[in-house]
């Protein structure tokens, strides 16, 4: 029998391997350990364009970390942060017009001592000119007492023909490691798939999910052609995936890729596409975000399996 997300984060059995304990359940020093297991078996992925190995479950940040310094939501926060870096995420993701998100994110990473430690990817987003993106990059690289951005995105292409400049310009000089540009939305698919064909860069950040698989058509396959690392956003297509699934339990043949939550159900199917390196799912539940590392540990579905579950999710 299957079972639903949180059922399945409760009811871990005992006797199961340590990589797939549920750390909640678990005295401090046992939680501790099996964070260090988790963190140590998580899937990698290399940057195309350095060869640089990424965990393939990373963070993000829209709308969840967007809250105000003083409250209540903060300390769950913390503990989201906390809990990824323990079990062993980098790459965070998070933009200045998220609304306070980098700023929220910048600080409880800085009281936690990992704001160096995480591969921080933040966005140029500004309809402004290069005076703006300088601003914009220079306060990101100050909210996160950071010298140098790991990766810095034109977000959404906005203005993406004099900031996608500016930030190779950038790049150049130091400041930034990698850069790239992103998408969330599928009308702008077309427009992204022209920027890609014509201006080098090292990532590219889209939505893809069970739900909206369109990326896979076209974008995902020139990434490749191109040799670009794939971020992937909304993978669980703003929720609409899971409200697809409401009352029904995991089927049985997701054990087959040591799935046994709705979450990791999705999150496995993306991350299935060889094109993809990483994933970005935010929440500021501490549960669910352990549930998403899980989606880095054991097997993933093969082509096979992934498309019995568009079958299935389609069937609904």
């Amino acid at each position: 029998m299957g079972f639903d997300r949180r059922q399945w984060l409760r009811t871990t059995s005992a006797a199961a391997a340590a990589l797939y304990l549920d750390p909640f359940r678990l005295d401090a020093a046992q939680g501790s350990r099996t964070f260090a297991l988790q963190a140590a078996a998580q899937r990698t992925r290399a940057i195309p364009s350095s060869g640089e190995e990424l965990p393939v479950v990373g963070l993000g940040s829209a709308r969840t970390f967007s809250v105000r310094p003083g409250s209540p939501e903060v300390d769950a926060l913390r503990e989201v942060l906390r809990l990824f870096h323990a079990q062993g995420g980098r790459v965070f993701d998070t933009a200045p017009t998220y609304g306070g998100a980098e700023d929220v994110s910048g600080m409880l990473a800085r009281e936690l001592g990992i704001h160096r430690e995480l591969f921080l990817a933040t966005k140029i987003s500004t309809g402004g000119g290069r005076q703006s993106a300088a601003a914009q990059e220079r306060g990101s690289r100050e909210v996160w007492d950071r010298e140098v951005i790991d990766l810095n995105q034109v977000h959404n292409l906005r203005n993406v023909e004099e900031h996608l400049p500016y930030l190779r310009e950038a790049k150049e000089a130091g400041r930034v490691r990698y850069i790239g540009v992103t998408t969330s939305r599928i009308p702008q698919h077309d427009a992204t798939e022209a920027v890609l064909r014509r201006e080098p860069m090292d990532f590219v950040q889209l939505n893809y999910s069970l739900g909206e698989r369109q990326a896979a058509e076209r974008l995902l396959p020139l990434a490749q052609d191109r040799g670009l690392a794939v971020i992937v956003n909304e993978p669980f297509n703003a929720g609409n995936v899971f409200r697809a699934v409401r009352g029904r339990s995991v089927p049985e043949w997701a054990a087959e890729f040591d799935c046994a939550s709705w979450g990791r159900f999705f999150l496995k199917y993306v991350l299935a596409h060889p094109a993809i390196t990483v994933v970005i799912p935010a929440t500021s539940d501490p549960e669910h975000l352990t549930d998403n590392m899980g989606a880095g540990l054991g097997a993933l579905p093969d082509e096979a399996q992934r498309r019995r579950m568009e079958v299935f999710f389609d069937g609904l």
